[in-house]
């Protein structure tokens, strides 16, 4: 009597993920705290992230917002992000940090209680200032593990950008999944030391940083094109079987520049975000609260309006309307 034949072997699914020191099942989520820091009040920090372990195999990105903590529209990206996503139908891994500086967060501030810039303190240390130490944190756990990053931000205090990706459009990869991304404009933006987009390459991460709308505001245009970006890219990996469809093509832009207040006053601006533009065309005026007289600003090269100052009051050389050129 003959013996059946074995069956045949059966390929493994994808292994736990380990993320400091949390076991992450293929085809679950996980939320943990990642200790920082204790308070004067003797109570724990933490930096809160979310992990989605997909139940089949592929790359592995993170998407973070509020490394400024008054930068808000990004935190809403990524709750709609983790609203939508479901690790059962996901290939890869999601490593979701929607408030990476938590004290500023708190503080409706940009920067860390000793008021340093935590984009500007990558790698970080772990025996450095409260910024090197979060930034080292971050650095290990979540920029580690990952083949791709996304990191969302807004204009600083009194700007509001227009949605616009900002990344190495000369690195094949990167400019990829920034045209994926699908914002009205990706900008080619040279790496400040210190920064997050800037250690993650040193790593082998490509990274996309992503702008769009003003601090302490809820912008949902710049909002819903953060959320189907990512999505976006995110299908264009090979993470998801499908995203929604762009709304237009992007501008590749090769350089970008500030026109500045001609002096103190207060702004008019003639233009909007995304309005297209020529050089010498008049953009907005400066004037003073007593008279007639206004000193117009002009656009000082072709381009796309992908900034512009939300606060009238202007000081002499302040800049005020930022246009993007190919």
């Amino acid at each position: 009597m003959s013996r059946r034949p074995p069956p045949p072997p059966t390929e493994p699914g994808p292994r736990p993920l380990i993320i400091a020191g949390h076991t992450v099942p293929s085809g679950t989520r996980a939320r943990f705290e990642l200790p920082v820091a204790r308070l004067q009040t003797d109570v724990d920090v933490a930096l809160p992230v979310v992990v989605l372990h997909g139940a089949r195999p592929g790359p592995r990105i993170w998407v973070n917002a509020a490394l400024h903590g008054d930068e808000l529209n990004g935190v809403e990206v990524i709750r709609r992000l983790l609203v939508e996503l479901d690790p059962l139908t996901l290939a890869g891994a999601v490593l979701a940090v929607p408030i990476v500086n938590v004290f500023g967060f708190l503080n409706q501030s940009r920067y860390l209680p000793d008021r340093r810039d935590l984009n500007r303190s990558f790698p970080g240390s772990p025996r450095g200032s409260l910024a090197a130490r979060l930034a080292h944190l971050f650095t290990t756990e979540i920029v580690g593990p990952c083949s791709h990053g996304i990191d969302l931000h807004t204009g600083s205090d009194g700007r509001t950008n227009l949605p616009q990706i900002r990344a190495d459009l000369d690195d094949e990869e990167t400019q990829r999944i920034a045209c994926a991304f699908g914002a009205p404009v990706a900008l080619q933006a040279r790496l400040r030391d210190g920064s997050l987009r800037s250690i993650a390459r040193d790593r082998g991460a490509k990274v996309l940083l992503y702008e769009a709308g003003e601090t302490m505001r809820f912008d949902e245009g710049a909002i819903r094109a953060g959320f189907e970006g990512v999505l976006r890219v995110m299908a264009t990996l090979g993470m998801l079987e499908s995203a929604p469809l762009p709304g237009g093509a992007t501008l590749l832009a090769r350089r970008s520049e500030w026109g500045r207040a001609p002096r103190s006053g207060l702004f008019h601006a003639h233009v909007a975000l995304g309005a297209t533009c020529q050089r010498g065309d008049e953009l907005g005026f400066v004037t003073t609260p007593y008279g007639a007289e206004k000193t117009p600003v002009r656009a000082r090269q072709d381009g796309v309006v992908i900034g512009l100052a939300t606060n009238p009051h202007v000081f002499q050389g302040d800049a005020i309307v930022h246009i993007a050129a190919r």
